[in-house]
This record gives structure tokens, sequence and C-alpha cells, in this order.
């Protein structure tokens, strides 16, 4: 089966469907904290998540519907709009996994996706509608050379470092 990107450089569909799976760690919701500001006390002390009636803290909200920028960044999605529902809570080393369905298409390569994010219990956590602009020809030539290249600038595959901007 071909990977997100190969998929992308052969062209999205309409039906197209997309998965991956995570786990956040205690050093990931540190990291998130650090990057977006956000230090509710929710994501940090077991005693405040109680008293916001949750088991233990929770991940940022954000950083679990980042699973879907996971996706949309390796099929090249340009994204355009993003629509969260958050339904419940993601636990600190929680697996959760995220669906996309690529439900619209438009002639100019507007596209509209349907996503939902559910935890190892299959509850859906997040729900979301995503829209935004698929690779056209020119970008899935890239991508295609980009993937004979060894893909480089992949950071999902290859984690040996960081991607550099291209200007």
């Amino acid at each position: 089966m071909a990977g997100l990107r190969e998929r992308a450089a052969e062209g999205l569909q309409v039906g197209d469907t997309f998965s991956t799976t995570r786990t956040f760690s205690d050093d990931e919701i540190s990291l998130f904290a650090k990057i977006s500001k956000d230090y509710n006390p929710v994501h940090f002390d077991s005693r405040f998540a109680k008293a916001r009636n949750f088991q233990s803290p929770i991940c940022h909200g954000l950083l679990a519907a980042s699973l879907t920028t996971e996706i949309g960044g390796q099929i090249g999605w340009l994204a355009s709009f993003m629509n969260f529902r958050f339904k419940g809570p993601v636990y600190i080393g929680e697996t959760i996994t995220c669906n996309w369905v690529i439900t619209d298409i438009d002639l100019k390569g507007r596209a509209k996706a349907s996503v939902t994010i559910a935890n190892g219990d299959g509850v859906t956590v997040i729900e979301a509608e995503v829209g935004g602009i698929v690779p056209g020809i020119a970008e899935r030539n890239v991508l295609s050379q980009m993937l004979a290249e060894g893909d480089p600038t992949n950071g999902s595959t290859n984690t040996q470092q960081i991607p550099e901007v291209n200007w």
C-alpha cells in the first residue's frame, strides 16, 4: 500500500481515507505548553484536573487535534479552514487515532474533509471539518521528485533531522 505522500503524488480524490495514530507523552505536553504558552493547570495538575471532573491531566485540545495537520502535511493539503468540536478528553499517555475522509474536491482543487479522532475505546474525542487545496499537477510532480530523492524534507519519515525551509 502506498504511503500518504505517494498517494498525494498520484492525485487525491473524493473518498480517499487516511489514518494516523499517536500517543502524547508528558514531555510533549510540556513542549506544546512552551510553544503555545497554554499553561492551564488542567494539563499539569492532577488536583485541578479532578476538580474539572477529569481522571487525570489531559492533553491540550489543539495538540490532540494536530493529528489533523499531520495528515494534511503528509498529503500536501494547504489548509484554508479547520472547525473542531472537542467532545471528550485525551489523557496523557492515551493512544488516539485520527481518521480523514476527503468529502469534496472542486475543479480548482478546493477540498473538504471530515475528520474524527477517537481514543483506544473507540470513543470520538474530536470531530472536525477541514478545508483546503489539494496538490495540483505541478505540486504532484514536485512530490514525485521529492519521493525519488528519498523525501528528505519529510520529518515524519526522516527522523535524522528536522526539515529546513527551502526558499
